[in-house]
């Protein structure tokens, strides 16, 4: 009915046909096997959300502090490298000049703030290393020496250091006399600056114990990654922080004399031969071009930094010449250091030790393991000194290159010296981000991963097992 005004209206409408009959459904039932698939979607769904939350149990506590030590333990190693001990040597030796009270003040408030150095310096590239991960890049321990440009500024670092220990110019007639004044005045300064340039000519390599510590780091939250960093960074001071704290090792140095000057230029020599390995490993990245356009640049920067040892109008104008010859060197041969060379394929038909190697490349162990071979991989780098230890020694052994042979092992070189995001995945499955790294790889087992200093005997252990 419709109601309009004082008007009502209605309609009736007549139907036709019969009553569409109510049909019973029943429930269908959901098949086994369906059934099955739901559940293990549901139960994987489950072990994903419990592997994205944070690890809190037990056993990782025990990991922590696992890590904490063998970063400890690593970072006191790395005092054995031969360009830190200079910067070592150099610092102790400076006890020896006073011994009176405020002295040995002075002594343990530098060690102090070499630890402090030393520490922030591992803090902020461990630090650095997590953001550019973060940021998509794939970066592992190391990673600065893996860009030409870095090697080539340590370079410059290190000559720098090498001309004023052996004597050929004073800090003081380069630097403005304000700031070698106040270098003066401020011998901490020296302390923490030095325990810089330990790091960073240390830090490159992975030391015993360091290298599952690393890897441990990546997986951590970054509070406590970075826990991790200054572990290495305590480890690694703490020698220079004793021997700062203890008078005993004042007062067994030698009184001062001749014989100081005489040890400051000795020193010289092994910062002359970091040079070398800084150039050779320039060598390795940017080819013969690139490593001879830094001893050029080397040689002129080493030849203005003699004019300012000179007096009158020599010191002007020869000082200019150098000048600009430092800048021409700079500007036309420079773009050679960074121009990356094209890397040398390795061979492995021939008999020669250098030569049995075959480039490693992303699945290439898995497809030799396919193919029932086990597989021995070394992750190295140029610029890491104990992999070129071990290069030279353990596996140049020629009766282990021969259990080699007869075990009929792959042998496969992961060079890293350049970065390259392939090889840091690899090192990361394995639990590392940084070399050196050795692996064995066997059909149906899993791959056993060796210490960072490698004897012939650890080797031939693992050989014998296959």
């Amino acid at each position: 009915m419709l109601k309009v005004g004082d008007q009502s209206w209605y309609t009736v409408a007549s139907v036709t046909g019969g009553a569409a009959a109510w049909t019973k459904v029943e429930a269908t039932a959901v098949s086994p096997a369906l059934t099955a698939a739901l559940e293990s979607n549901k139960e994987s769904n489950k072990a994903a959300a419990t592997e994205a939350a944070p690890i809190t149990t037990a056993g990782s506590d025990m990991g922590m502090w696992a890590s904490l030590l063998g970063a400890f333990l690593g970072g006191l190693i790395l005092n054995l490298m031969p360009c830190v001990f200079p910067v070592l040597a150099i610092k102790v030796v400076s006890f020896s000049q006073h011994s009176s009270h405020s002295e040995v003040r002075l002594h343990r408030q530098s060690g102090i703030a070499y630890l402090v150095g030393v520490v922030l310096s591992f803090v902020l590239l461990g630090g650095l290393m997590l953001a550019l991960r973060a940021a998509g890049e794939q970066l592992g321990w190391g990673f600065q020496l893996q860009s030409p440009a870095v090697v080539a500024a340590l370079a410059v670092l290190f000559t720098i250091i090498g001309l004023n220990l052996a004597g050929l110019f004073e800090f003081g007639s380069v630097l403005p006399s304000n700031i070698a004044s106040a270098r003066a005045k401020h011998p901490m300064v020296d302390s923490f600056l030095s325990g810089i340039l330990a790091v960073a000519v240390a830090s490159p390599c992975t030391a015993p114990f360091m290298g599952a510590s690393l890897g441990f780091a990546l997986g951590l939250p970054a509070l406590q990654a970075l826990m991790i960093f200054a572990a290495i960074g305590v480890g690694m001071a703490l020698p220079f922080v004793l021997a700062s704290f203890i008078p005993a090792v004042a007062r067994a140095l030698p009184r001062p004399g001749a014989w100081m000057d005489t040890f400051k230029k000795l020193m010289a020599f092994p910062m002359f031969a970091t040079v070398v390995w800084l150039v050779w490993v320039l060598g390795q990245q940017s080819g013969i071009d690139g490593a001879g356009a830094l001893l050029l640049i080397l040689l002129a920067m080493a030849m203005l930094l003699w004019t300012f040892t000179l007096q009158g109008r020599t010191r002007i104008w020869l000082g200019l010449f150098s000048l600009l010859a430092l800048a021409y060197s700079i500007v036309s041969f420079g773009p050679q250091i960074t121009k990356l060379a094209e890397p040398v394929a390795t061979s492995s038909n021939s008999t020669n030790t250098t030569e049995r190697w075959q480039a490693w490349a992303p699945n290439r162990v898995e497809q030799l393991l396919a193919e029932g071979k086990p597989v021995f991989v070394d992750f190295t780098a140029a610029w890491c000194v104990t992999c070129q230890y071990n290069k030279k020694t353990t596996l140049a052994n020629a009766d282990l290159l021969a259990n080699f042979e007869a075990k009929k092992v792959n042998m496969l070189r992961a060079d890293w010296t350049r970065r390259d995001p392939a090889i840091t995945a690899a090192l990361a499955k394995l639990g590392r981000n940084g070399v050196p790294v050795y692996v064995f790889y066997a059909p149906g087992k899993a791959p056993v991963v060796l210490s960072e200093v490698i004897s012939v005997d650890d080797v031939n252990k693992v050989l014998n097992t296959l």
